[in-house]
């Protein structure tokens, strides 16, 4: 088995720095992940180890958790060595004090004693600090530690730990940035040989073949679920059984997570065909106008949510000019009437999690204290990120036009947006789809920088792709 780490100091320096932050105050408890079974006890899902437990302490193997006393600078694994029944199945692996050893952490115990940490800490009257647990085992693992409920263990996640996390992780380093990249680069030949391969007659699923044959190619896999679909208005569809039809689109996000567990997320919507038809074309050229005027707003000191914004009134302007929406964009955005087409948010943060850190919340990740996040507003609900751009931030832009019939017909009967919405006409893209373009960026000291190699976008550049 072939570890993937950066040096140990890389490590070490992380949670020096974490112990910085948190101060003199208790216990910081970091939970590994376990297999889970998924349909009997010895056939598990594909092991993804948690990404903070990744970022300070490196190993990406099953059955591990780790403290770090922030008083007395302790740091411990725990974990259990193999059992010869255990090497029969799994062959011969690092001891879990060799596994320690290579990130920089001297002492090592059996996983059944991290509650002897806990308790000791509880009955001195001090904290344990915990990251929200987003996996089942996990969950019961440490309402029993804590002594508590599964419904009361949120009022155990320490807030603090997840501040200190988020201002961690989200200043990306050159060595993670040069992960990122290599990361991207798969998911542009990914998208690649799933345009080149498409055409009318067959299956979307036979794409989705395409790009996991590409990942595994590379060492790499999928770090989330393809979305590749003929039927791009609907935005997060797994389903991949319907046929490719001559003269509809196929919208195709996805993104590789490379062996350090850094991915990258892609979009590009293309014809089953050789080429556009002249409303795919002229509603490409509105996303694609749409995007370009969002990259070029991306530097520090700008909200990302006047990005979006700003998005969304490039993308209604250019609705007007089809004839589908009227009246002034800038009152229409105010409004909310885009939503009818851009139902979501411009873009995300992007590391070792697709949406990053979205485990630790998204008012902690895309937001601050000073800039809540919106729970109630269509549209901006589902904004991940609208905080102040900061250099060494790395985010996704992928603004989109989704043409829902069931929309239409709801907002159609209460006349919603009337004034915005020329109803006629938009009911004459009832199967129109959707269009989404997507690319990852850097945030720089000036500006911003396209993370990897260059993946084609203008309508010529993807009609080329299909000759």
């Amino acid at each position: 088995m072939e570890l993937h780490l950066f040096d140990k100091q890389v490590y070490a320096d992380r949670r020096q720095v974490l112990k910085q932050n948190i101060g003199h105050d208790g216990i910081i408890l970091l939970m590994g992940n376990e297999d889970s079974s998924m349909n009997y006890k010895d056939n598990t899902y594909l092991f993804r180890q948690d990404s903070s437990f990744l970022y300070y302490f490196g190993l990406d193997t099953h059955g591990l958790a780790a403290i770090i006393d922030t008083d007395t600078g302790e740091e411990v694994i725990f974990g259990n060595e193999l059992t010869i029944d255990d090497i029969v199945w799994t062959g011969t692996l690092p001891t879990i004090s060799e596994m320690a050893s290579m990130v920089g952490v001297g002492e090592t115990k059996p996983y059944d004693q991290v509650i002897h940490f806990i308790h000791k800490a509880i009955t001195s009257g001090r904290p344990v600090h915990i990251l929200p647990p987003y996996r089942p085992e996990n969950k019961i693992k440490l309402a029993a530690w804590l002594n508590t409920s599964l419904a009361d263990l949120a009022k155990y996640v320490s807030v603090k730990l997840i501040k200190a996390v988020v201002g961690q992780r989200v200043i990306k380093t050159s060595l993670e940035v040069a992960e990122l990249e290599k990361a991207v680069n798969v998911s542009v030949d990914m998208e690649l040989a799933v345009i080149k391969h498409t055409r009318a007659g067959i299956k979307e699923y036979e794409l989705v073949a395409k790009a996991h044959e590409v990942a595994i190619a590379n060492n790499a896999r999928l770090g989330y679920p393809a979305i590749i679909t003929t039927y791009g208005q609907t935005l997060h569809t797994h389903y991949y059984g319907n046929t490719l039809q001559e003269g509809r689109m196929v919208l195709s996000d996805i993104g590789a997570e490379n062996a350090m567990h850094y991915g990258g997320d892609l979009t590009r919507t293309f014809p089953v065909g050789k080429s556009f038809t002249s409303r795919q074309k002229e509603l490409y050229n509105v996303v694609l106008d749409s995007m370009d005027h969002a990259i070029s707003m991306l530097k520090p000191g700008v909200r990302y949510k006047e990005i979006h914004l700003a998005a969304c009134q490039k993308l209604v302007e250019g609705l007007t000019d089809a004839g589908i929406m009227k009246g002034d964009a800038a009152d229409a955005v105010e409004a909310g009437a885009h939503t009818m087409f851009f139902q979501c948010g411009l873009g995300h943060m992007l590391g070792m999690d697709t949406h990053d850190m979205e485990d630790l919340g998204e008012q902690y990740v895309g937001y601050t204290d000073a800039l809540k996040k919106e729970t109630s507003i269509f549209g901006l609900k589902s904004l991940r990120l609208g905080r102040e751009l900061e250099a060494g931030f790395v985010l996704t832009v992928e603004p989109g036009i989704y043409i829902i019939p069931e929309l239409i017909d709801r907002w159609q009967a209460e006349n919603k947006y009337a004034d915005f919405i020329n109803y006629d006409v938009l009911n004459t893209y009832r199967d129109f789809g959707g269009i989404r373009i997507e690319d990852n960026f850097l945030i720089t000291d000036t500006g911003s920088k396209l993370l990897g190699k260059y993946l084609p976008k203008t309508l010529e550049e993807i009609e080329g792709l299909k000759g």
